[in-house]
Order: C-alpha cells, then sequence, then structure tokens
C-alpha cells in the first residue's frame, strides 16, 4: 500500500514538473526508482518511458498547443527521430551492465546540469 502511495506522489511531482519546466521522467522518475524503490537501471528506464506512453503530455500539450507554442511539424520530426532513437538506446542500455549504465546515466544528468548552470 504505500509504495502505491509513493508511486502515485512521484507521478504527481514528476507530472507537474513536467507540465512546469519540461522535466521528469529522465531527471526525476528514473533515479527515484533506483534509489528509493531499488529498481535497477534498465528497469526504471524502462518503467519511466511505459510510464509516459499513454499521458506524456496530453493536457499539458493541449494548453501549450492553445497558447500557441506547440509547432507540429517540429514535434513530429522529433517523434520519428525519438521513436528510432529510443529503440536504438533501448538495445544499447539493455546490453549494459547496470553499474555502467548508472555511471553514463549520472554523467550525462552532470553534464547536463553544469552546462545549465554555467551557460550565459
Amino acid at each position: 500500500m504505500m509504495n502505491i502511495v509513493l508511486y502515485l506522489l512521484l507521478g504527481i511531482v514528476a507530472g507537474s514538473l513536467s507540465g512546469l519546466i519540461g522535466i521528469g521522467g529522465g531527471i526525476l522518475v528514473v533515479p527515484m526508482l533506483v534509489m528509493l524503490f531499488k529498481f535497477s537501471q534498465q528497469s526504471a528506464q524502462g518503467t519511466s518511458l511505459a510510464m509516459m506512453i499513454p499521458p506524456i503530455g496530453i493536457l499539458a500539450v493541449l494548453t501549450y498547443y492553445k497558447n500557441g507554442f506547440v509547432d507540429l511539424k517540429a514535434a513530429g520530426l522529433l517523434c520519428a527521430g525519438f521513436v528510432l532513437g529510443g529503440l536504438l538506446g533501448a538495445k544499447l542500455a539493455v546490453s549494459l551492465p547496470t553499474d555502467i549504465l548508472k555511471r553514463v546515466f549520472g554523467l550525462i544528468l552532470l553534464l547536463v546540469a553544469l552546462r545549465m548552470i554555467f551557460s550565459k
């Protein structure tokens, strides 16, 4: 029962951050599934991706779209690339040892964070 509440709470926080600033799955959900729920890195990444399939932003996208902030052509092209990239990335991720994947994930988060903190 407690995990159900924690999963729902994590989903609410991730969804709120996703709607607010476009983050959630990779930056929040994956690390929390690994650290709090003891998922393997691969299981956390797969679960995070599965979580995003139905609601990836249906209501958030509609809100942005209604306010003129969605480029449908760019979104369609990004989606096509994302589908192919997601397949390639998933095939690589499941073939890597968990500790290597965890380090790669953390390094990417660190590099993005440093770039955002120190860029003008």
